[in-house]
């Protein structure tokens, strides 16, 4: 049953029909959806960090408790979190638009009064059906009782709760001619991006757990167990916590699976961009040991456009040249020689 959820993670969405044709009922009924919300949750992941040292790769996804890299960062900790979300998401989204067999829309409210002027009414978000099915798949990856699935199921728990924690009241107005003399209501998830930005807040905050290391050092012992649970009372479900401090992303270590930051792109001199955008070179680059290095780039973009009777739209092929930034060693000037004439340091 273990290798079965795992599989789910794993594999490419194509190869989904094989899957289907075996295994429990009730895995099977929603093994597809639980697959697209991982992946969700792992774009948003990429998302978030793609303009920091560490930038979500691939390598460092798998939840896998028998993952020889396992282990409890202030960065797993997220990515816990937001594939949990991501699974939950998904899931209630499916059962609210009625994907599933004897699920829909959370109506347990429908015609209570929710305040002044309001009822309960429309088709709220079936959040616990999401979160139930959720914990199901997602939970049963943590099959120890050390420290570290602990702390891995409370940060599976923490990103379920972030979902609920971003959820906003729609309504619609009832009354003649649209005078709103009551309100309908209903609870409805936010956009799974708010729920990134709500989560990567909570990953700047991350707490590190301060644990007795001789008995976290002890497994999954009795010793272990009670440091776990008294360490635990002092932390809220909706926190994001962590045992080890996060290694140095600026270099590439084989052995834990890092690329470092060199050949990283960053992004410097727009107007348009946010200020941590703009200072992203500073981050990969200058703060890592290395140095900038701008190339002049041709790219093909559709212009002058015009409209021909009748219908169709012709544009020409117009050429500009690009300024691209890139994180390259500050002794690296002899290798980037050859061939990159058009290489400037920043």
């Amino acid at each position: 049953m273990e290798y079965l959820i795992w599989w789910v993670f794993l594999s490419p969405l194509p190869t989904m029909n094989n899957f289907l044709m075996t295994g429990p009922k009730a895995y099977l009924t929603y093994a597809s959806s639980v697959q697209v919300g991982a992946q969700s949750g792992i774009r948003e992941c990429k998302r978030q960090f793609a303009l920091e040292k560490w930038n979500c790769p691939e390598n460092t996804l798998s939840l896998s408790p028998h993952n020889g890299l396992r282990s409890a960062t202030r960065e797993t900790s997220f990515v816990h979190a937001i594939s949990a979300a991501g699974v939950m998401y998904t899931l209630t989204k499916n059962c609210t638009a009625g994907d599933f067999d004897n699920c829909g829309c959370d109506d347990s409210k429908i015609g209570q009064p929710g305040g002044a002027g309001w009822i309960w009414g429309g088709c709220s978000d079936n959040v616990a059906f999401g979160e139930k099915i959720s914990k199901q798949f997602v939970d049963a990856l943590e099959d120890g009782h050390d420290s570290r699935a602990a702390v891995n199921l409370h940060n599976n728990e923490a990103g379920r709760l972030a979902i609920k924690a971003t959820m906003r009241k729609a309504c619609k107005c009832h009354g003649v001619s649209g005078s709103c003399t009551i309100q309908t209501c209903w609870m409805q998830m936010a956009d799974f991006r708010e729920v990134g930005n709500y989560l990567k807040m909570k990953y700047k905050h991350a707490k590190e757990l301060e644990m007795d290391k001789k008995a976290a050092r002890a497994g999954n012992s009795a010793d272990n167990r009670d440091a776990v649970t008294h360490t635990f009372l002092s932390v809220a479900t909706t926190e994001l916590i962590y045992l080890e401090s996060s290694p140095n992303y600026c270099v590439k270590n084989q052995t834990l699976g890092l690329h470092g930051t060199e050949g990283r792109e960053c992004f410097k001199e727009d107007k348009n961009m946010s200020q941590w955008e703009k200072n992203s070179c500073r981050r990969l680059c200058n703060e890592c040991g290395l140095k900038v290095v701008k190339k002049r780039t041709e790219v093909f973009t559709s212009c002058n456009c015009k409209f021909h009777w009748c219908c169709t739209v012709k544009c020409e092929k117009c050429k500009r040249v690009v300024a691209k930034f890139f994180c390259a060693h500050k002794s690296g000037r002899k290798k980037n020689k050859k061939g990159r004439n058009s290489a400037h340091q920043q």
